[in-house]
């Protein structure tokens, strides 16, 4: 079974997308500015989650109130969702927005989910529990002896193009991966390989940020240090302590995973400030990977433009620029007058 946006809604669509830390949301907050009618569309793995918003740079409820998002705190953080799940749920979102006379607008960096946006994702075989708990189990012996990485591992031997896109915390979509290779014989990844549309059918505004390595690694840095500030830790506890606890999947997220880990899953161990620094790194250097990993899903996909951004390019001018190329020549101008 494949989900598949309709060809003349997504042309209806624009979507920023790009590495963690790069200045998307600020971005987007411009081209609002410029754009009328613009609604967002979170493309987030984790901002679909409530109560995870520090972690996930989750757009502030002032932000909220003044732009309208989607597809944000739709789950509680013990459930699990599909990316089959987000198609459907994005397309319900964007098809009201068209109707109200506006414009979807894609912001997020979760690349697996503005593929499946852009392509379609074939879901494959039904689970085999017996399977998954097999893997989950040799992973927990693996993690007890401080191995994080053995699925990762084992996904790298039978299907290195889904390791090359899934985070290592991905336990869930590693597992199904391993699993769907051992009920077909066949790679989820060639199973999943949809090609993009004819050019003449794509949706003409897909845009991602790239940006300067070391810049991006300072504000990656910056960016985890003031999550902690900001309460991290107290947000973790509180996942932690809820009934029911955080899921599987939600746990797995970069910088909760890690915390979650810190306070050995009790809410009410206290972490020394030398633990508390050691997170902050590990995390750091985990992001830094993964962004890593961003740029070369978003580098592969066709139908992405790719804008180079840097420490010299404010937010606001990279949205000028890219509010200029959605509205074209003649609304440009006008935009330009309005924005002063």
């Amino acid at each position: 079974m494949q989900q598949q946006f309709p060809i003349d809604l997504l042309k209806q669509c624009v979507f920023l997308a790009g590495p963690t830390a790069v200045g998307k949301t600020e971005t987007t907050v411009r081209l609002v500015s410029r754009i009328p009618n613009i609604e967002v569309v979170s493309l987030d793995s984790m901002c679909i989650y409530r109560g995870m918003d520090i972690g996930t740079a989750k757009p502030s409820r002032e932000m909220q109130q003044q732009i309208p998002h989607h597809l944000l705190d739709m789950l509680e953080p013990h459930e699990e969702f599909s990316v089959a799940g987000y198609v459907e749920a994005a397309r319900t979102a964007c098809e009201g927005i068209v109707e109200r006379g506006g414009v979807p607008l894609f912001s997020g960096g979760t690349g697996l989910y503005l593929r499946a946006v852009l392509r379609g994702v074939f879901e494959g075989p039904p689970a085999d529990w017996e399977i998954r708990n097999r893997l989950q189990a040799q992973a927990d012996d693996a993690a007890s002896r401080d191995d994080h990485f053995f699925l990762m591992r084992q996904l790298e031997k039978v299907d290195p193009d889904a390791a090359m896109r899934l985070h290592p915390n991905d336990q869930r979509r590693i597992i199904r991966a391993i699993e769907v290779f051992e009920l077909t014989g066949s790679t989820l990844s060639s199973q999943q390989k949809q090609h993009p549309l004819p050019e003449g059918q794509r949706p003409p505004h897909v845009y991602w940020l790239s940006p300067d390595r070391d810049w991006l690694h300072d504000r990656i840095n910056q960016r985890v240090v003031a999550m902690f500030k900001d309460g991290l830790v107290d947000e973790v506890r509180e996942l932690i302590k809820s009934d029911p606890p955080i899921g599987r999947t939600a746990s797995q997220g970069l910088g909760y995973k890690e915390v979650i880990e810190g306070l050995a899953g009790d809410c009410n161990y206290e972490l020394t400030s030398d633990k508390e620094a050691e997170i902050i790194e590990v995390i750091q250097t985990r992001t830094r990977q993964f962004a890593k990993r961003q740029h070369t899903w978003y580098r592969n996909l066709d139908e992405c433009v790719e804008v180079a951004v840097s420490e010299s390019d404010a937010p606001a001018e990279v949205g000028d620029r890219l509010a200029s190329r959605i509205q074209g020549p003649a609304s440009s101008q006008a935009g330009d007058g309005k924005s002063g």
